[in-house]
């Protein structure tokens, strides 16, 4: 598979990047923090409710913020059939297209239908409904407005990239 984007060279990729390994970090976080919910509940009959509500945090910070960078990293499900054993410029124009009719319009949509909630959310400074939950729910929502943009961005990398493959196609064939 040809990667149409450039490699990390451009500023969004760099920031969807870091961003994404930050995410990851994340998971090691969520691992701990359920082992100590285990020990607490099996080892010592107790249980805090904000230390389960910070599991179910992390796992949707890790899937929300590293979407864009699995993206990036063609780590994400596709359908190969016909798209791998094509030529580069023809993934370039599957690409091109999934990221321009897809990615982007569904991007801006969750952005629009989200904004509203999420600011609701921010005026409420929004707690846990949970007694001794935490009262972070506000910065929770906010991942419905991070992870459309950092996918926004992506695609913007993703079809500059793509153009930069077919636009070398073409040159290359007015040349000879």
């Amino acid at each position: 598979m040809v990667n149409t984007t450039l490699p990390a060279v451009m500023p969004p990729e760099r920031a969807v990047r870091a961003v994404g390994r930050a995410a990851a970090w994340l998971i090691l976080a969520m691992v701990l923090t359920t082992f100590v919910v285990v020990l607490l509940r099996y080892g010592f009959d107790s249980g805090r409710v904000w230390l389960q509500e910070s599991v179910t945090y992390l796992h949707a910070s890790v899937f929300m913020l590293a979407a864009a960078w699995t993206w990036q990293e063609n780590g994400h499900v596709r359908v190969d059939i016909l798209y791998r054993g094509s030529s580069p410029r023809h993934q370039a124009w599957v690409n091109l297209l999934g990221a321009a009719l897809f990615v982007v319009p569904v991007g801006v949509y969750l952005l629009v239908v989200s904004w509203d909630y999420v600011a609701a959310s921010w005026a409420l400074r929004e707690g846990s409904r949970q007694a001794g939950g935490l009262p972070l729910v506000w910065v929770l929502k906010s991942l419905l407005i991070a992870m459309p943009a950092l996918l926004l961005v992506q695609a913007g990398c993703i079809i500059y990239g793509c153009l930069r493959v077919i636009s070398r196609r073409r040159e290359a064939a007015s040349n000879a």
